[in-house]
């Protein structure tokens, strides 16, 4: 009688933790497409020419991003979700460069936004309060202070062309540095 009262909490923590490791793994593999797409988006805003190079900038991506393997999982996820945030409302200003393809831009915005909300669904709502503010610690608050560099950056330069361009590049490297992040999700 009593392996049976352990054997079933047993299986049940066996198939939630299973259950669990698909929906990274799924995660997983749809946050890499999605930044993938979002990377052949932003290379058909257009290339950086050389007249653009003294506009160039170092916004200085917190070391954590560059380096994530001290990420649990479910901080990758929240990092990843504020990250996809603010790149959306980088675009989402509404100030974009006036030479790029709207639509393009669009379906940037679009994929953007589906994997905020396909991450807030399957991770970030779950999230206990204690883990949200674990997860919103100093790492958080640095990408956040990375974030209004680049819109003051863009601010300072009055959305040029150039600026736009250099903001355009380091926002393709950050879809690198999601990438990295989510390959936490396969442990």
């Amino acid at each position: 009688m009593n392996n049976r009262c352990i054997l079933q909490p047993a299986l049940l923590l066996c198939f939630s933790t299973t259950a669990l490791s698909l929906r990274y793994n799924l995660l997983r593999l749809q946050q890499f497409n999605s930044s993938v797409e979002c990377q052949k988006l932003l290379e058909q805003l257009n290339e950086r020419p050389a007249e653009c190079l003294s506009d160039r900038m170092d916004f200085k991506i917190p070391k954590e991003i560059k380096h994530p393997q001290q990420f649990q999982k479910a901080q990758a996820a929240f990092v990843i979700y504020e990250m996809l945030k603010d790149i959306f409302h980088v675009f989402k200003k509404g100030y974009y460069n006036p030479d790029w393809n709207n639509t393009i831009v669009t379906d940037l915005l679009r994929e953007l936004h589906q994997q905020m909300v396909l991450l807030n669904t399957m991770v970030v709502e779950k999230l206990g309060e204690e883990n949200k503010r674990q997860a919103y610690s100093m790492i958080i608050l640095r990408l956040k202070s990375y974030y209004v560099r680049i819109r003051m950056y863009l601010e300072a330069k009055e959305y040029s062309s150039c600026a736009w361009r250099v903001v355009r590049e380091e926002l393709y490297w950050n879809f690198s540095f999601i990438n990295r992040l989510t390959d936490n999700f396969q442990n």
